[in-house]
């Protein structure tokens, strides 16, 4: 398809959702012009806040521009998992729609739609389809009700590398802390998932990532990081990050 009438934004966490359902817009043709980034004040201790300098590595990356969007201070540490939608997604989504009505008016041609990466949670999918029927654009989540272990292989195999950043399920230890997502650790998290009911892409807030390469980046990304451990739950704190040097010519001789 193409979008000639308008462009798209996709939200973007730097995570394997999101990261693989970017791909697939560019991949189907749709005209990408900005990442929005939910962005969590420093003070708050909500998961991205680690990430944020490889977020932005990311989007140079793939070469899109980053609209941030300012959350209020809030406290999430450590994440519950008991409850299904937390202050933080319902703050996400309530910030995004004035973010959007602002690209709406700065697009040529108006905002066509909406990309994004949910998975599972019926609580986003409708809230942001309903946002988008209001603003009038299209939305396109080409992960929804995917099966999880199919898309985890997909993603894997398509060529995302990605990094475990926080871990917060049973059955977790602080050596899956800056862990690549491979088929191996796959495995691990299969075991966790019939011994815990841990889900396999994290959807529960079990663990979250960050993508470090993929086929929509032109450089894949070298972090450095501390892992920071409570017991019960830990995250990574980068150190440094950059983006690796381009092959040179001699190495595709």
């Amino acid at each position: 398809m193409s979008d000639a009438n308008g462009g798209w934004a996709a939200l973007f966490s730097g995570g394997k959702e999101s990261s693989w359902a970017l791909y697939q817009a560019l991949e189907s043709g749709r005209d990408v012009r900005t990442l929005v980034v939910v962005q969590p004040p420093e003070t708050s201790s909500m998961y991205h806040a680690p990430a944020q300098s490889v977020i932005r590595l990311a989007a140079r990356s793939i070469g899109l521009p980053i609209l941030d969007v300012g959350l209020p201070v809030t406290d999430m540490e450590p994440p519950d998992l008991r409850t299904g939608v937390s202050e933080g997604q319902a703050g996400e989504l309530e910030a995004l729609e004035p973010a959007l009505e602002r690209l709406d008016t700065e697009f040529d041609g108006g905002l066509c739609g909406l990309v994004a990466g949910t998975v599972t949670s019926d609580y986003q999918a409708d809230r942001l389809r309903s946002m988008c029927d209001r603003l009038g654009c299209a939305f396109f989540a080409p992960l929804w009700q995917a099966d999880p272990r199919e898309l985890a292989e997909t993603m894997i195999d398509g060529g995302l590398t990605i990094r475990i950043v926080e871990v917060a399920g049973p059955g977790f230890e602080e050596s899956w802390l800056g862990r690549q997502l491979d088929h191996d650790a796959l495995a691990e998290l299969e075991a966790l998932h019939r011994e815990y009911g841990v889900h396999l892409l994290g959807e529960g807030g079990e663990f979250q990532t960050i993508v470090t390469d993929g086929p929509h980046m032109s450089r894949p990304i070298a972090f450095e990081f501390e892992r920071e451990w409570y017991g019960t739950w830990g995250r990574i704190r980068v150190t440094d990050a950059k983006l690796k040097a381009p092959p040179s010519v001699d190495e595709h001789r």
